[in-house]
This record gives structure tokens, sequence and C-alpha cells, in this order.
């Protein structure tokens, strides 16, 4: 079983309980404008480039022989300051969980694990149950919930902790901003709030957007009693959208 990941962090604090290891999978049915993960949107390798930075020199765009090279008509190992690089690497699911074992007996010592996030981990849904079978550890999922519901209840089943997005309440304000209704995504978080397993509602905290009282109070509404953070948005996230060569949505509203 294959799938396709663009990063993995290692002791991270803030992605479940404990010292964490953060694999982000690539591939989102969302597309949120404020997106800080653009380069996890496409589940198919891109290409990253650090224009900014460039001289110009034009090493990258020389003829090489590197077969990853070939779909980008440029040589992502020729920058001498290594600002031209790939996003998204195949890999199976026992070579992840064999990379991740190497940190993982800190992990444990440490109260924590290894947490799935994305882009959306339950776009590649069986690369995703694969990796939480095999791993022997602590095991959580970012989501934003969006999935088939059958897909869903396996992957909470599957896990120990889950983060789940609800981002904003009313169902037509959803659809403008994140490209989808959020149907499933309500009818996903009952299942969870009944699974018996622990939770947190997670939303990020976009001016003018997620962090209206109406919003607030909507989601308010959804969630409950639920654990619910409230999550600052990072301002730099636009840079990404220029080393991808993507439009960042968010700045025509700023």
């Amino acid at each position: 079983m294959k799938g396709v990941i663009f990063d993995i962090k290692e002791f991270t604090l803030h992605d479940g309980p404990g010292v964490r290891t953060t694999v982000f999978l690539k591939g989102c049915p969302l597309r949120c404008i404020w997106c800080h993960n653009p380069e996890g949107l496409s589940i198919k390798p891109q290409l990253m480039v650090k224009n900014n930075l460039c001289k110009g020199c034009g090493k990258c765009f020389m003829p090489c022989a590197h077969a990853e090279c070939a779909p980008f008509k440029r040589c992502v190992h020729a920058c001498p300051d290594g600002l031209v690089s790939i996003s998204g690497q195949e890999m199976t699911a026992q070579d992840l969980v064999d990379k991740l074992n190497k940190t993982l007996d800190f992990n444990k010592a440490m109260g924590g694990g290894v947490t799935l996030s994305g882009g959306e981990p339950l776009f590649q849904p069986d690369f995703t149950l694969a990796v939480l079978t095999l791993l022997d550890c602590h095991k959580a999922i970012q989501t934003c919930g969006y999935a088939d519901p059958s897909v869903f209840q396996k992957m909470v089943d599957a896990a120990d902790y889950i983060m789940m997005d609800i981002k904003i309440a009313d169902r037509e304000l959803h659809k403008k901003y994140t490209g989808v209704y959020n149907d499933v995504i309500l009818e996903n978080l009952d299942y969870l709030r009944n699974s018996g397993k622990e939770y947190l509602i997670r939303t990020p905290m976009i001016k003018g957007i997620t962090d209206t009282e109406d919003n607030l109070a909507g989601i308010a509404g959804l969630i409950g009693d639920s654990p619910w953070e409230k999550l600052p948005y990072n301002d730099m996230a636009g840079a990404k959208y220029k080393m991808l060569n993507m439009k960042y949505q968010l700045e025509d509203l700023q």
C-alpha cells in the first residue's frame, strides 16, 4: 500500500498529547481560501521554488538525467543554494512506519506518539488506515471531517485521538470559503462525539470569516460541550503559494 506525503516533522508539541512525530499527507477535498499548507492540496508531487532568493544562475534549467526531475523539466538538485525542491514523496505504509519507529521510543517515553495530518489524511483512506494499523503507539489524526461516513468511522475507530476542524457553521458560507458544503462534516461530527474516543474540535481564526461572533456562536451550538481550540492564523502562509506558483485567494480579501 503506497501513499504520498510532503513532510515529516519530529518532536512536535501541538499535534496531540506529548511529544509526537507528525506526518503530512498530500491531497485535500477542501479548497479553503486561507489554507496554510497549499502544498498539501494536490495529491501529486509539486515543484517548489524559493524565487525570492534566486540569483538567476540558470543551473536548474540545464538538462539532467534524474528521473524525478523529468516531469518538471527542471533539475531539483542543481541549485547551489537548494532553492528548488519537490513537495511530495511516494512511500509504502511499511516504509513509513519503519521510518517512524526510529524515534518512537522517545515519543512514547514523553507521552506522545504519531499524528497523521495533511492536506487531509482521509483523502488517502487506504494508506492512512494501513499506517494506523501498523503503528504500535498512540495514534492521532488531524482531519477536516469531509469524508464518506464509512471512511470517517473506520479512521476514528483505528485512532486514539482525533483533532477535527469545524471551520464555519453556516452551510452556504462554508461552501463559499472552503468549496464544499458542510453536511457530511456535521454528520461525521455526530459520530465522533458519540464514539467514546478522545477528541478536540479546532477552528482556525480567520479575520472576518471564521472569527466572527455569528460563526463562533454557530460553532458553539454545533459542538455543544466538546473540547474546542481556536487556532491563531499564520500570516506568513501566503509565501508558500508563490513558491508553488499558486494563487493565494485570502490576499484578495485583506
